[in-house]
């Protein structure tokens, strides 16, 4: 076998990763929209990097990260709401106001939405509800 063709079908791709798909988060049993403008970090390296390096969260805008059942604020500017997901999508913890310098966690969960700081309380989202992804359309934002 070519020893180039070897490297190009066994290296990973330097391309460039896609854009982040941006979703709405709904609270369906509380009906009630968590966030406009949630990003997905499923990649090993969007996982691990997760919202360092951003000086603020806007309202509206979260982090979904799949799949997670530990996060950390080492080094974030600002503090954060957390909601931990079954793969079920139901609500298995939720952790309000978590500033920098902290760990948290839930080994029952298969994800967690980081958002703004408030966003727990002013969605009044708890344990056992159920949370509903759909993507943003893009077209139709702009038309707006």
């Amino acid at each position: 076998m070519n020893l180039i063709r070897w490297f190009k079908n066994n290296l990973p791709s330097r391309r460039r990763p896609d854009p982040p798909q941006l979703l709405h988060v709904l609270n369906v049993t509380q009906r009630t929209l968590i966030a406009t403008e949630a990003e997905t970090a499923g990649q090993s390296s969007n996982r691990r990097r997760g919202l360092l390096g951003r000086t603020t969260l806007s309202s509206g805008q979260g982090l979904w990260i799949v799949p997670c059942e530990a996060v950390h604020t080492f080094g974030m500017k600002f503090a954060i709401d957390l909601i931990y997901l079954d793969r079920n999508m139901r609500v298995r913890k939720t952790k309000s106001d978590v500033p920098p310098w902290r760990v948290s966690a839930c080994l029952s969960a298969h994800s967690v939405l980081e958002l703004t700081s408030g966003t727990v309380q002013k969605t009044n989202t708890r344990h056992g509800d159920r949370i509903e992804f759909s993507s943003v359309d893009s077209t139709h934002s702009e038309l707006k």
